[in-house]
């Protein structure tokens, strides 16, 4: 019998939470190890999750008999080597292509620099910082989205683009960035939260998430 799946995830993570919705629309089974980020001496800092992932982040995923690490791969990764759930990287070049475009984006170009170890570097302006980079991310990605946008991210079809797009909404309401400048950002953003693997997979859903916050 194959090894139930186990995902180190902290709950407000945006690259963990990328994966959780991968797992979900795979109909992927997993077990959930919380890796708390913020707290003083915690475990990502433990020389045993150094063994797991040298980068001390999350997510890390053991699937298959291997540790996988950083959102991207382990999403592209699930598609290959699982039928269930959509293709999350679609099967045409050209839009696969365009949906990996604004994963990146998102991924590079505008996530890593309001990420927390970031903003523990930048100190007292961190809010505005977080805030100037992700509307300034915004800005190009709702023109993408003009050219690529269905009833999602790349047409009507859930795609790596989307588990990018919806944590990163959530960070930018965080910090008092109006998605309703964006009206490509907000629809999609719309759509995709009635779907029930990305409600399964949101950070008020998740074992370790505080009270307050449910």
């Amino acid at each position: 019998m194959a090894t139930k799946p186990v995902l180190y995830s902290y709950f407000r993570s945006s690259a963990s939470w990328r994966v959780r919705i991968a797992l979900s629309l795979k109909k992927i089974d997993y077990d959930y190890k919380p890796v708390h980020l913020v707290k003083d001496g915690g475990f990502q800092n433990t020389e045993e999750y150094r063994e797991i992932n040298p980068m001390r982040q999350v997510p890390s995923l053991v699937i298959d008999g291997h540790t996988l690490t950083q959102s991207i791969p382990i999403i592209e990764y699930l598609d290959e080597t699982v039928a269930d759930g959509p293709d999350l990287l679609p099967k045409d070049p050209v839009l696969r292509a365009k949906a990996r475009a604004l994963a990146e984006t998102i991924n590079s170009g505008i996530q890593p620099i309001q990420n927390l170890s970031v903003l523990n570097k930048i100190g007292e302006t961190k809010v505005e910082w977080a805030k100037y980079w992700i509307e300034r991310g915004f800005d190009n990605l709702e023109k993408m989205l003009e050219k690529t946008a269905g009833k999602y991210s790349v047409g009507d079809v859930v795609t790596i683009a989307d588990l990018c797009l919806v944590p990163q909404i959530y960070n930018a309401e965080r910090f008092k960035v109006p998605t309703s400048n964006y009206p490509n950002i907000a629809r999609i953003g719309e759509n995709l939260e009635k779907l029930p693997e990305f409600q399964a997979a949101h950070p008020s859903q998740q074992p370790d998430c505080p009270e307050e916050l449910r």
